[in-house]
C-alpha cells in the first residue's frame, strides 16, 4: 500500500533548519515491523506514525521510531505531528487555538496549535513530570576529562552538574560559555574510566547562559557514548529534565518562568524552543513545551504488506 508522509523541520520556522521529523498521518494498517523499516528507510532522527483509535476520536495515538527502534516518548515529533494534522487538513480547525490530544507510550500528552491567517503557527503541548534529581555525580574534573574542556569552565558558582530523571536520565553540565559548550568532544576513553557509565546516564546535555542569539536564555547541546562526534540531536526530549534541573536550585522562586532555549548553530539546522513552567516547590512539575514547524517535503512510500509480522 501507499502511505502519504510529510518531511517537517520542527522548532524552526525556515527550511532546512532545526530537527527533521517525518511524519505519516494515516498509518493505520501498519505494524511494528514495518514502521521500524520506514523509519530505518528515511534515517531520520524521528518518524512518527498516527493511528485513528476507535472510541476515541478526541484521541490521536502515535507511534515513534528512530533508525534504532521504538522510542516510548519524545518532544520533536509531539509537534511535528500536530503541525503535520493541521497542515494536512485530518484535523477539524478551532481557531485561534486547536486541542488535541496525544497517546504515546508513555501516555496521554495535551497540545495546542495556534492559528495565523488560516496557518498553523505554533505548537505546544504540556507534561507533568515527577522528576528524580541527583546530586552525586562524577568529579568537576572527571567531566573536564570526558569532554576535553577545562575544569574551570565548567559553572560551579550559579549552578552544578547534577543527574536529572523525569524517565531517562541525563547528566546536566552548565558551563560558563557558549563557545566551551561548541568546542566540547566527548573522550569515551576517560568515560569508560569515570564513575559516569556507573550513574545510567548515558547523555550529558550541557548548557550555557551566555548565548549569543539575542532572543535566547540558554543555548544547549547534547553529547554522550551513543551519540557520534559530528552530530548535534536534538534537545526536545530532554527539556522536561532541563526544567527540573533548573527548578533544582534554590536560588529560583517559585513562580511561572518562559525561557527561550536554543540548540545549534545559524548555519547547521539552528533550533528554538519554548520552554515554560510552573515551579512550585513540589514532587511533580509542570511544563510546556513549545515551537514551530514548517513543511519540507511531502510525498508516498509503499510498504508492502509481505513485511508484517
Amino acid at each position: 500500500m501507499k502511505y502519504k508522509y510529510y518531511i517537517t523541520d520542527v522548532f524552526t520556522n525556515r527550511i532546512f533548519n532545526g530537527a527533521q521529523v517525518a511524519v505519516f498521518p494515516e498509518a493505520d494498517g501498519l505494524n511494528s515491523n514495518q514502521m521500524a523499516l520506514v523509519a530505518e528507510e528515511l534515517n531520520l532522527f524521528e518518524t512518527v506514525f498516527i493511528f485513528h483509535k476507535e472510541g476515541a476520536e478526541d484521541i490521536h495515538k502515535m507511534k515513534i521510531f528512530s533508525p534504532r527502534g521504538e522510542i516510548d516518548f519524545a518532544g520533536h515529533p509531539v509537534v511535528a505531528a500536530a503541525y503535520v494534522l493541521a497542515y494536512s487538513g485530518n484535523i477539524e480547525v478551532k481557531e485561534p487555538y486547536t486541542p488535541l490530544v496525544f497517546e504515546q507510550n508513555s501516555g496521554l500528552m495535551n497540545v495546542n496549535v495556534t492559528w495565523k491567517e488560516g496557518k498553523p503557527s505554533f505548537v505546544q503541548f504540556s507534561r507533568n513530570v515527577s522528576p528524580i534529581v541527583d546530586y552525586y555525580t562524577p568529579t568537576v574534573g572527571e567531566i573536564a576529562d570526558f569532554l576535553n574542556i577545562d575544569s574551570g569552565s565548567i559553572d560551579d558558582k550559579k549552578y552544578s552538574p547534577r543527574l536529572v530523571s523525569c524517565g531517562f536520565p541525563y547528566l546536566v553540565v552548565p558551563v560558563f560559555y557558549y563557545e566551551t559548550l561548541k568546542q566540547a568532544k566527548f573522550n569515551y576513553s576517560a568515560w569508560s574510566q569515570s564513575i559516569a557509565p556507573q550513574t545510567a546516564a548515558q547523555e550529558i546535555l550541557l548548557f550555557s547562559s551566555k548565548t549569543p542569539f539575542q532572543y535566547s536564555d540558554f543555548s544547549v547541546r547534547l553529547v554522550g557514548p551513543s551519540i557520534g562526534s559530528d552530530v548535534e540531536p536534538p534537545v526536545g526530549t530532554a527539556m522536561p529534565a532541563f526544567a527540573s534541573y533548573l527548578c533544582s536550585f534554590d536560588h529560583l522562586q517559585k513562580g511561572t518562568y518562559t525561557f527561550a532555549v536554543d540548540r545549534g548553530e545559524e548555519k547547521t539546522r539552528w533550533s528554538m524552543i519554548n520552554l515554560e513552567m510552573d515551579h512550585k516547590g513540589e514532587d511533580e512539575l509542570t511544563l510546556r513545551v513549545g515551537g514551530e514547524a514548517v513543511t519540507v517535503a511531502e510525498g508516498y512510500m509503499n510498504i508492502p504488506d509481505y513485511y508484517k509480522e
